[in-house]
């Protein structure tokens, strides 16, 4: 595995460190405007935004609107179990530490190599409840215990894509396996017009949960272009006006559907299965210019 320093990025003196991974060639990149923050790109798509000396500060909008979903599964500061598919260099994780103190969790990231990266790079606080299991969503999944997790959250990509094993209800069915009763779920879904995949994991996701919502930037929801959902599914009542409210409020304002209004969305999209599942759509190069 090839490792190298890039000069061409400097942040008073502090270089880029650029690495060969499972999945590709990762790039960390210092911020020039934050000490200890960076950036991690795989194959020049971000994937995640650190800062170590603040780690409740989500720089990526889809990021703030999982922190919102963090946030408001329990009572604040309130510790919980958390499940993480998909691990990156841990950003939410390393929020759901900080905010949440005393809190078990478990994140799942199959890319062996780029864990060893950011540990060595990036390493989490050592009083952090983190275990990183480096196998495959499901795979890890599968271990986790019946009832164990308060919140999993999905937000996995290879190749800037989902892959389709983490799209039907037979893993939703797995998600449910280990949330505890009321418990929630929360997925990053990227797609982009005409949006067939996003109608397609809500319908997936109202097969098997009560309650489903979904946060999105009113742009990508008219189809107008690529971007991020959060799609957040429970069998229990979800905090519909308090995420409405925070949202809004956003650098990059989201909005909030739910109930009919979100089904209708669906325009009766088929509901996904391991038989037809496949990956999401890959986003368009201008996505990263």
């Amino acid at each position: 595995m090839g490792r190298s320093r890039n000069p061409d990025r400097p942040r008073g003196g502090v270089e880029a460190v650029v690495e060969t991974v499972d999945g590709g060639l990762a790039e960390l990149l210092p911020d020039r405007d934050r000490p200890r923050a960076w950036t991690l790109l795989i194959d020049g798509a971000p994937q995640s935004y650190v800062d170590l000396d603040d780690p409740a500060y989500l720089s990526f909008e889809y990021q703030r609107r999982l922190g919102h979903v963090i946030d408001l599964v329990a009572p604040a500061g309130r510790p919980v179990h958390a499940v993480h598919l998909g691990g990156g260099a841990f950003t939410l994780a390393r929020y759901t530490a900080a905010t949440r103190p005393r809190t078990t969790q478990q994140v799942v990231e199959r890319d062996a190599a780029l864990v060893q990266l950011v540990r060595r790079e990036l390493p989490l606080d050592t009083n952090a409840r983190i275990r990183v299991r480096a196998v495959d969503a499901r795979e890890g999944l599968a271990k986790v215990l019946d009832g164990w997790a308060d919140l999993v959250i999905a937000d996995v990509f290879s190749g800037a894509r989902t892959p389709a094993h983490l799209t039907s209800t037979e893993f939703l069915d797995e998600v449910r396996r280990v949330l505890k009763p009321g418990g929630c779920y929360a997925a990053n879904v990227a797609d982009g017009p005409p949006l067939a995949h996003l109608r397609r994991q809500i319908a997936t996701a109202a097969a098997r949960f009560a309650e489903v919502a979904l946060i999105a930037d009113p742009a990508v929801l008219r189809g107008k272009r690529f971007g991020n959902a959060v799609l957040v599914a429970s069998d229990a009542p979800l905090p519909i006006a308090e995420l409405t409210r925070r949202a809004a409020s956003d650098p990059h304002p989201g909005r909030v559907e739910h109930g009919r209004a979100l089904l209708d969305f669906t325009g009766g999209a088929a509901v996904v299965t391991d038989s037809a599942a496949t990956a999401s759509p890959a986003p368009p190069p201008s996505v990263f210019r």
